[in-house]
């Protein structure tokens, strides 16, 4: 993404690319095995218990054995990108200076393929470090259109898997985020605003419109992720990639009567979906 030997300078390009400059000049330590344990631990407990906050995590990682402080569980989380899940207005890492976007779902009916988009990005734990994946969703048929993985919480991989979801589909009507910086970026909203697609964002009172993604996250990670320790990110992407065409094509859905998202996308004029709440 920066080219170093570009002539423009690292400063205006981390600029035109709307990047923090710590992301850039920061050289990256090495995270002890321990704590990429911990971390994948952490994550696992997210996933079941996606209420639990830092002091819950670490009480219940205390009933386990490990003691550990709530303030570094709190960190933990922050490096990992989750956070608890509950009535509250879902700010992770977002950048006050960016512009927040009103909720556009409540009480709307989502029974076709393309009428409502969702995205997010999630921790994805390897052998030596972790990585980050972003997907964009299909909310009615639950069909992933595209994704990126990166080692940094940054609104390029975002961009990248919205521009391939919009090339290869078209444009959904809305799309739902919550309120992470890479998501409030101005090249992550310039993009849908080119597109003439209707913005909305997670807010107070909305915390259950993030249920269909965990769910997806849940599914990546427990039939995929955590069956493998995945060495380079390159093998992590190739293995991503097999898993979400697996997903796709041949993985069932119950809330699809038993049909894989790809039926449901393609061959569905109204998927069986109840509307959002």
């Amino acid at each position: 993404m920066i080219d170093r030997n570009h002539k423009l300078p690292v400063v205006r390009q981390v600029q035109l690319l709307d990047l923090s400059r710590s992301s850039v000049y920061y050289q990256a330590q090495p995270i002890p095995q321990d704590e990429l344990r911990l971390m994948r631990r952490m994550d696992e407990l997210h996933l079941e218990h996606p209420f639990a906050g830092a002091r819950m995590l670490r009480d219940m990682l205390k009933l386990e054995g490990v003691e550990i402080g709530r303030k570094h569980v709190g960190t933990l989380m922050k490096k990992m990108g989750i956070e608890a899940i509950y009535r509250k207005a879902n700010t992770s890492r977002r950048n006050q200076a960016h512009r927040i976007y009103p909720y556009r779902l409540r009480g709307l009916s989502i029974d076709r393929p393309n009428q409502f988009w969702a995205m997010d990005t999630t921790y994805v734990p390897m052998q030596r470090g972790f990585v980050y994946l972003s997907a964009v969703l299909d909310w009615a048929t639950r069909r992933v259109l595209a994704w990126r993985l990166s080692n940094t919480l940054t609104a390029a991989p975002c961009v990248e898997a919205l521009e391939e979801a919009i090339l290869k589909y078209g444009p959904p009507e809305i799309m739902n985020t919550d309120q992470g910086s890479q998501f409030t970026s101005s090249a992550f909203i310039s993009v849908l605003e080119q597109n003439g697609i209707a913005i909305s964002m997670d807010g107070k009172g909305y915390w259950r419109d993030n249920v269909f993604v965990e769910r997806l996250w849940k599914s990546v990670k427990y039939e995929e992720v955590y069956l493998h320790g995945y060495d380079t990110v390159s093998i992590a992407r190739q293995a991503l990639n097999r898993y979400f065409d697996f997903y796709n094509r041949r993985r069932p859905h119950s809330t699809l009567d038993g049909n894989t998202p790809d039926t449901a996308y393609f061959n569905l004029s109204k998927p069986p979906l109840a509307a959002a709440a």
